[in-house]
């Protein structure tokens, strides 16, 4: 049995991202796996890294994110919303980000999501490595996104320029930074232009993605 985490970022419960995290929860437990959903939007996540993150700070008098994090995880001072997330996170064997591509990035309340729970002292540095030593170095990541422009615009000539350059800051400086090994991503180019017969083409594609999941050849392996 496997345990699947995915993050997911949609505010929009129609919308075909939010489609995508559904039938991955129904496939992965129809293969006797358990999964659990972080649905940002739905718990209200606060993106904002900031004292709040503790419940005592080592240095009151200068507010060092990162130092606090580290004296966090050393003492058990992360808030309670932060703990649960990285309970999550350590308890899964792969991790899925489930989002739309907003300004060539993550949207903001999944990159907090990384910016508080990605904590320094637990997810690496403070003796911890990165990397091929990174701390993950048992799990595996994939992305699952969406974007608003056509495939075109996102190849060698398009105008937007080649997705793994534009992916390279998550894939590699988030999920193989921490010892994940990264699976290619599944994209879904402008799913609200296509019609309804091209989306189910995608929602098949997409199921044998995940299918195939241990074949994918891994874009960042430790």
């Amino acid at each position: 049995m496997r345990k699947i985490l995915i993050v997911h970022a949609h505010p929009e419960d129609k919308s075909f991202c939010n489609s995508l995290k559904n039938e991955a929860i129904t496939y992965f437990q129809s293969q006797g796996n358990e999964v659990k959903v972080s649905d940002l939007y739905a718990m209200g996540f606060n993106p904002v890294g900031d004292k709040h993150d503790f419940t005592a700070l080592q240095n009151p008098d200068f507010f060092k994110y990162q130092m606090e994090q580290v004296n966090a995880y050393q003492h058990n001072l992360f808030s309670p919303e932060i703990k649960t997330e990285m309970d999550k996170l350590e308890w899964c064997d792969i991790l899925i980000f489930n989002f739309p591509l907003w300004w060539f990035g993550l949207p903001a309340i999944l990159k907090g999501w990384v910016d508080r729970v990605f904590a320094m002292g637990f997810a690496y540095g403070a003796g911890k490595g990165v990397y091929d030593n990174g701390t993950y170095k048992n799990k595996t990541a994939f992305l699952t996104l969406t974007t608003g422009g056509p495939e075109i615009a996102y190849g060698n000539t398009g105008k937007n320029g080649n997705l793994e350059t534009i992916l390279y800051p998550i894939q590699h400086g988030m999920l193989y930074f921490t010892g994940m090994t990264v699976l290619p991503p599944f994209i879904c180019f402008s799913p609200a232009r296509i019609t309804d017969e091209e989306r189910h083409v995608q929602i098949q594609l997409y199921l044998d993605y995940l299918k195939n999941i241990d074949h994918h050849l891994p874009v960042y392996k430790a």
